[in-house]
């Protein structure tokens, strides 16, 4: 059994209007999906009125913090002292938030001490997926 970190975590919300909203969102790594990172953001803190939760690779936010990142519906980058942008695209629009770059560390440093960089590899289950793979196409 792998263990899971969640980390709660705090990010403004950055809209069209000068004021910025605090919202609370939940950091997710699993060792089982090694290249990934969740950010949930719970019903209240969403248009859908539904959680929302994106994956993307954790190369992303640990590039992220040091210089911009991305291309496709997540982007991250540095802005200001200790505070880090991610963007996230979608059909509907863009939803900026800004959440603390120290956070966003520590949950990386967590991650890391489960699964250190380069050693994604080793937590895969190739033939586990591989087996179900083939046992769907049937």
């Amino acid at each position: 059994m792998s263990t899971v970190i969640e980390q709660p975590v705090q990010v403004r919300l950055i809209a069209s209007a000068p004021r910025m909203e605090t919202v609370p969102a939940t950091l997710r790594y699993d060792p089982d999906d090694p290249f990934a990172v969740h950010m949930a953001f719970p019903a209240p803190a969403t248009l859908e009125g539904t959680e929302v939760s994106w994956e993307f690779a954790r190369e992303l936010l640990e590039v992220g913090v040091e210089a911009a990142a991305g291309v496709g519906d997540v982007r991250v980058r540095p802005y200001g002292y200790d505070r880090t942008v991610l963007e996230f695209h979608a059909r509907e629009g863009v939803a900026m938030v800004h959440i603390r770059t120290s956070e966003v560390r520590r949950f990386l440093k967590r991650a890391q001490h489960l699964v250190p960089t380069g050693r994604e590899h080793q937590h895969l289950d190739m033939d586990g997926d591989l087996a179900a793979l083939l046992r769907d196409a049937c």
